[in-house]
């Protein structure tokens, strides 16, 4: 009995942390963030920076003065202002996106408990806040690079134009895909988004449940209401939000059919949004919307062993 070696859970071990899983997601951004550079010039390189650092810095400082462990280097702090860069326009009023990074940080995941422990995805509930707070600077897009010497110094994002609030042209699908359109920094070049949310998918950092359901969803319902579905798949932050947000380990469903449900909501959220709610777009208040119903869907999927009793 001496050589009984005794241990707790979990007794099978790999090299995925934290920390791997991040890297794994900022190199899966990157053909975004390139893409918005070229669309929309270093200014958008300048304003995901700044969303990085103050992130980074805002943790740091949270955690130093709270006298916590320092968690920085889980790289958690640079994917939530990573994403929360490529998720604002490229002439967002810098002081406006540090705001932006210090709600993320500071109210969103610290004041939860840190990683792991807040109900909802930081980026996403920063960019509703301060899209509610400076909604003329959030709704301020400017022309890719490509357009310059437009009529106009901005342009009406494809969402706007399909719910009549905008006049204007619909782009062609080819300049959907590469992000030739008015829209955030990192939502509109289509194939960079595909290419890393498949970079995630081959890592097994995500299963493609989630994405999925929730890109289906959308596209169905828009077919069925008449709409252009295509269009709204490709407009806006669908494909961002279903491989990049929606997709998050603490906020959103660990069972298969949890994730399916999750992107389902998701979808039909964001439909219902778009077409009868007072903001040409609704993805992000749709994944906030399904982040606090997350316990309750777990809850419903959870497997219970045979011949057990329900919880």
């Amino acid at each position: 009995m001496s050589q009984l070696i005794t241990e707790v859970s979990p007794h099978i071990h790999d090299k995925t942390t934290v920390r791997s899983i991040m890297l794994d997601v900022i190199i899966a951004l990157m053909p975004a963030l390139v893409a918005g550079i070229i669309l929309f010039g270093f200014r958008a390189l300048l304003v995901v920076a700044v969303c990085v650092i103050s992130s980074v810095f805002f943790e740091w400082l949270f955690e130093l003065i709270c006298k916590k462990k320092n968690t920085v280097g889980d790289l958690s702090a640079a994917v939530t202002g990573l994403l929360l860069g490529l998720n604002l326009p490229v002439e967002i009023e810098l002081w406006q996106a540090i705001f932006g990074s210090a709600v993320a940080i500071i109210v969103v995941k610290q004041l939860f408990g840190g990683i792991g422990k807040n109900f909802a995805n930081p980026a996403i509930t920063a960019r509703i806040i301060m899209l509610v707070t400076f909604s003329s600077g959030m709704s301020r897009w400017s022309l890719p690079l490509v357009l310059e010497g437009a009529d106009t110094a901005t342009s009406a994002t494809p969402l706007a134009i399909l719910a009549g609030v905008s006049d204007g042209q619909l782009p062609s699908v080819w300049q959907m895909l590469l992000g030739v359109r008015g829209g955030c920094i990192g939502e509109t070049c289509i194939i960079a988004l595909l290419i890393g949310g498949a970079y995630l998918l081959i890592k097994r950092c995500i299963t493609w449940h989630t994405p999925v359901a929730f890109l289906g969803t959308v596209l169905v319902m828009t077919l069925a209401l008449g709409e252009n579905g295509l269009y709204h798949l490709l407009s806006g932050g669908v494909v961002l939000g279903a491989f990049f947000m929606a997709t998050d380990y603490t906020t959103t469903p660990c069972t298969p059919w949890g994730k399916v449900i999750f992107g389902v909501g998701c979808g039909f959220m964001t439909v219902v949004i778009r077409m009868w709610g007072m903001y040409p777009e609704g993805v992000s208040f749709a994944i906030l919307f399904m982040n606090i119903l997350t316990p309750h869907i777990e809850k419903l999927t959870l497997s219970r062993p045979f011949g057990g009793a329900k919880a």
